[in-house]
């Protein structure tokens, strides 16, 4: 197990380190305090050991960084024998245990046992949390098509490491909702996430957003500003729209990326940071490294991950109706409206449109069919303009009634049999074109009526 000893008695530090050794420790050496910090954070140990009587710095002062800086990992102290006042100075700066000197193998040996089996217990207990909280998320990125199964895949993969990642797609297919979907299901779903758009800030007041600034730096600087990087400490920092990042100011990001720390605008010192960072651009960065707008480092540094979403004409129309289903659940309650259902004839335009705002345009439209809907059925009369002017594709007509108005789960279930008697009753074909598990398939017959052994289908009734 890897230990860190912080102690500037070098004798003292081979005594330990060769005795825990002995005991199953792996124990790294630190003899000069004020380097500490910066290792701690850029490499993990399940337990650090540090003495409290140091001339470079305090031992207190220290136990204080170091719990700030790692909360997780366990801080032991070593103090002078009946210093019992250091002891709780030690407790209340945040360390898990004290040993007084002289130090005994054995008796470190036991408490470095209990402070990385402490570590282990209340890593599983954040780990299950998280597993609760993750299955109590809004279900916000929606989707069953293959595309969209690919990216909940990725997002499941991704939010358990710190790798940076890049998000790509048009205007509207979601960046921001899957940028924070990634923060909630990962280690640093507790802390802050921070959103800035990259295109939206001229470079000047980006720059200060960004980074920070020293009261004095430049002629409206009357107080100092720690800027967005220092304020997700311990988070996630969403930079949208990275590939319209002003040019003189990459270099400054890609230097954030390699050295994980910040140097505000005037200040003397970098200041260590730990964020992860997800980005998200509607350009083609490779396009733009190779026309010399965008910085071939800097797109190595931020793309480790590259995440395409996919447009919403791309999706087919059963994503596109879990959506509207989504939207209409929503909106019927922020609005205080009773909206439960739509229309076949208004679902065929919903269905045939292109979307080029995408997801956001989607979003749009059903807010404003259900502030405007009479009834508890929103009709074409409640869509825009530009969605009703759409004519209907064929495949729309060949499952929907006209004219009839029925609820989003009845439209479903109706397609859902279309699929079926199209492909002879075969359920893993209709399984494949519907994009859902069969086993999901056959629950939702036997909810219909159908049985195992069945030859007939449930009824269309369209």
């Amino acid at each position: 197990m890897p230990v860190l000893l912080i102690d500037d008695d070098r004798g003292l530090c081979e005594t330990l380190r060769d005795g825990l050794a002995r005991r199953g420790y792996e124990a790294a050496v630190i003899h000069d305090p004020t380097k500490a910090t910066e290792r701690v954070l850029h490499e993990d140990f399940d337990a650090i050991v540090c003495d409290v009587n140091m001339p470079a710095m305090n031992g207190i002062d220290l136990c204080q960084r170091i719990v700030a800086a790692r909360s997780d990992v366990p801080v032991i102290v070593l103090t002078a024998f009946g210093s019992f006042e250091t002891a709780v100075a030690a407790i209340r700066a945040g360390a898990y245990d004290f040993i007084s000197k002289p130090v005994k193998i054995d008796a470190l040996a036991l408490a470095l046992q209990r402070a990385t089996d402490h570590r282990r217990l209340a890593t599983e207990v954040r780990r299950l949390r998280q597993e609760v909280d993750r299955a109590a998320l809004p279900d916000d990125v929606i989707g069953r098509s293959a595309a969209m199964r690919a990216v909940h895949d990725l997002i499941g993969r991704v939010a358990q490491t710190d790798a940076s990642v890049v998000i790509t797609g048009e205007s509207g297919t979601g960046k921001e909702v899957v940028a924070r979907r990634i923060h909630a299901a990962s280690p640093r779903a507790e802390k802050p996430f921070v959103a800035i758009n990259c295109a939206a800030l001229p470079e000047a007041l980006l720059e200060s957003e960004l980074f920070g600034h020293v009261r004095g730096a430049f002629t409206d600087a009357r107080e100092s500003r720690t800027g967005l990087l220092r304020d997700a400490e311990g988070g996630t920092v969403f930079l949208d729209e990275i590939g319209d990042m002003p040019l003189g100011l990459q270099p400054k990001l890609l230097r954030v990326l390699q050295e994980r720390a910040v140097r505000p605008i005037g200040g003397a010192k970098e200041v260590p940071i730990d964020v992860r960072f997800i980005s998200a651009t509607n350009r083609d960065l490779e396009a733009a490294v190779e026309a010399r707008t965008f910085r071939e480092d800097l797109y190595f540094r931020v793309n480790v991950v590259d995440m395409a979403l996919p447009p919403l004409r791309a999706r087919g129309s059963a994503d596109i109706l879990a959506l509207v289903q989504h939207f209409l659940v929503h909106f019927s309650t922020q609005l205080k409206k009773p909206v439960r259902g739509i229309s076949t004839a208004a679902a065929e335009r919903l269905i045939a449109h292109r979307w080029p705002g995408n997801v956001r345009e989607l979003k749009n439209s059903i807010e404003k069919a259900v502030a405007l809907a009479q009834f508890d059925t929103i009709g074409i009369d409640d869509l825009p303009a530009r969605v009703v002017g759409t004519e209907p594709t064929d495949a729309a007509r060949t499952w929907q009634p006209q004219g009839e108005l029925v609820s989003l789960e009845e439209m479903g279930r109706r397609y859902i049999i279309h699929v079926l008697e199209s492909v002879a009753g075969n359920k893993a074909a209709a399984a494949r074109i519907l994009q859902i598990e069969r086993k999901t398939l056959y629950r939702k017959l036997e909810q219909w009526g159908w049985r195992s052994g069945d030859e007939e289908l449930p009824k269309s009734d369209g």
